[in-house]
This record gives structure tokens, C-alpha cells and sequence, in this order.
């Protein structure tokens, strides 16, 4: 089995653990930054590879698209962070689309191959997703709901990045006199 090959089953081994752990419902946003980068072995934005990122991002499109859940693939910095989806999840909750085109060098090579598979893609400058995964340490953060929580997974690299996941939950208010579920 080819190295390329392993990557792509512990990126959908990755995504599987995640999407369980986390319980994301049918519909539901999963938000991931990577760095092909680190995947390969180099640091962040020195050796961006689209074959990496096609392995990469078919193995937790697969583990998305079995759970229902919505793949959102966030650019690099060169494009804000911006976010490509699918245009009927972005027109279904109302965010405002975005005009670029992902490039491996100017929005990445994940979000590029996001781009690339998607059937309608669009890109949007903010979301709030459900959970998060962040490959290679791209700062997913800013896309996920208010209050997030880290998610242990068993499978803390793919290739050679350093793997992140965390969930969100509703936040807690009203304070002593408030009961929760």
C-alpha cells in the first residue's frame, strides 16, 4: 500500500472517529482546515501538494457524505481563511457567498480539491459550524459555534500533521437558578 494511500484511510479514519465522538446530526457542519504542507512532512505553506489534498480531503468527504454531514474546507490566510461549500448549504443557511477561486497557492490545495469535487461550490467568509478539524495547526476556530469543546480521537496525525477536533455545544446561561438538560 502506497504512503499517499494511508494517508487517505487516516484522514477518513480520522473524520469517522470525529463524526462519532462528536454525534453530528444529518446536516450539521463539519469545518476543516489542512495543511498538505504538514501532511508531507514540511512546514505550513512551504509544500503545498494537490495530490495530498485529494487524498486527504476524499477520505473525510467519504466519512462525511456517509454520515450526512456537511464538508465545509476552510482556505489558508491568502484568502482570510475563507470557506468553500457545497451552494445549497451556504444558500440554506444564509450566508453570503463570496467571489474566488481556490488556488494550491492562494487558498490551498485542500480547499482547492474541495473545490474541485464539490458539484456546486461557492465560497462563503464565515460560518459556524458544528465540530472542527484542523490538520496541521491552520486555526479552524473562528468557524465553529461560541462554546467548543476538544474531541479526543485516536488518530492524532495524518500523514505527518497534527490532528485538533473539537465539538460544539448550546451555550449554558441563565445561572444558578437555571436547569439544563
Amino acid at each position: 500500500m502506497s504512503e499517499i494511500t494511508i494517508i487517505g484511510e487516516e484522514a477518513y479514519r480520522a473524520a469517522k472517529e470525529l463524526l462519532e465522538e462528536a454525534k453530528l446530526e444529518n446536516g450539521q457542519m463539519l469545518v476543516v482546515g489542512c495543511s498538505t504542507s504538514e501532511v508531507g512532512g514540511a512546514g505550513i505553506g512551504t509544500f503545498s501538494s494537490p495530490e495530498l489534498a485529494e487524498m486527504v480531503f476524499g477520505g473525510i468527504y467519504q466519512a462525511t457524505q456517509e454520515a450526512g454531514v456537511e464538508l465545509v474546507a476552510q482556505c489558508c490566510e491568502h484568502l482570510n481563511r475563507a470557506l468553500i461549500m457545497e451552494k445549497d448549504v451556504a444558500l440554506r443557511n444564509g450566508y453570503e457567498i463570496v467571489c474566488v477561486v481556490p488556488q494550491p497557492k492562494a487558498g490551498g490545495s485542500f480547499a482547492t480539491a474541495a473545490y474541485k469535487a464539490f458539484e456546486e461550490p461557492v465560497a462563503v467568509e464565515h460560518v459556524k459550524a458544528h465540530a472542527g478539524m484542523d490538520i496541521g495547526d491552520t486555526l479552524i476556530g473562528m468557524h465553529l459555534k461560541d462554546v467548543a469543546v476538544p474531541v479526543r480521537i485516536r488518530t492524532s496525525q495524518i500523514g505527518d500533521a497534527h490532528v485538533v477536533c473539537a465539538r460544539t455545544r448550546p451555550k449554558y446561561i441563565g445561572g444558578q437558578r437555571a436547569i439544563y438538560e
